[in-house]
């Protein structure tokens, strides 16, 4: 049974090379939030209403953290079988679907407006995570893990292969900007937006962190890989304002399970240990400084000595 540190530093949170120690906070501890999800994924934080939002996919809800109350509640259900999700610049919700198979928005007055659910005339797959650029653009993944069974969404053929898509901010038109990832999940942009981190999840022989440059802010070229995770699983991705890259991790195994972080040269700086594998994070909190951690029944936060990059 997992219990939160009674102690300073919390041994959760270890340093694997020195450039990490300023990251690590003292006196600060993993913290369990929320339980009872089948399998929690897409957090997102609302810093104007001081609340987190995430997916629970196979109980078709997302759920709602309050900062103030500690309270939990569902926030939608159906939900669509929701799986990633983000904020505009607008602050609006952007949410991936498996169950529409779908990518949309959640207006200001609770309206749902389809942001994309076909290219070219086919049904996208089963939309998996996604993030907005300061142009307003909205790039997204598609793997079709959402049509493997009925506990994620719905069985069924794909009609397309697994892409990485973006979305033009003002059009609306939809561009593929990668076909040669496979099985396509977390992404997340450097802090200057030159780089687009894509989580490749079904490589081979290991699954693997892909980089690419980002081409006029359109278009991705040079890809190759960031990182090899060996026996390991990234998922989620978000970018520190240093540039690091910090990765929901797991295998199901106390050695692997929790979060890694790698420097922006690929190197594994850093781990938060967590008794269940983690699926996606985001940052958050009154200063970005909170690192929120879905992971599989729970959800966990860590306050920390940096802050989230924009747009994720």
């Amino acid at each position: 049974m997992w219990q939160q540190a009674e102690r300073y530093p919390d041994p959760a949170i270890e340093i694997l090379q020195p450039s990490f120690a300023k990251y690590r906070l003292f006196s600060a501890s993993v913290e369990r939030l929320a339980s009872g999800m089948r399998w929690a994924e897409g957090p997102v934080w609302f810093g104007d209403g001081r609340y987190l939002l995430w997916s629970d996919i196979p109980n078709d809800r997302m759920m709602r953290w309050d900062e103030a109350s500690g309270q939990v509640c569902v926030f939608r259900q159906p939900s669509g079988y929701a799986n990633g999700n983000t904020r505009d610049r607008e602050g609006r919700l952007v949410t991936c679907e498996h169950g529409g198979r779908r990518v949309v928005r959640t207006e200001y007055d609770g309206r749902i407006t389809v942001l994309l659910d076909r290219f070219e005339g086919k049904r996208l797959n089963s939309p998996n995570d996604v993030v907005v650029k300061s142009d307003g653009s909205i790039w997204f993944t598609d793997p079709p893990f959402g049509l493997l069974s009925n506990y994620e969404g719905a069985i069924a053929e794909p009609e397309i292969g697994a892409n990485v898509y973006r979305i033009d901010g003002r059009t609306g038109a939809a561009t593929i900007v990668a076909a040669d990832v496979l099985g396509p999940n977390g992404l997340a942009f450097s802090p200057d937006e030159s780089l687009l981190y894509i989580v490749e999840s079904r490589g081979v022989p290991n699954r693997k962190i892909r980089a690419f440059d980002v081409v006029d802010g359109v278009k991705l070229a040079n890809g190759r890989v960031f990182v090899d995770a060996g026996p390991g699983t990234p998922d989620g991705i978000r970018c520190d304002i240093d540039g690091n890259v910090w990765a929901g991790w797991g295998m199901g195994t106390p050695e692997l399970d929790g979060v890694v972080v790698f420097d922006p040269a690929g190197e594994a700086i850093g781990r938060i240990a967590l008794p269940e594998r983690c699926a996606n994070i985001c940052f958050g909190g009154a200063k970005r400084n909170r690192l929120f951690m879905a992971a599989s029944h729970s959800v966990y936060a860590l306050y920390v000595n940096t802050q989230g990059a924009a747009g994720g």
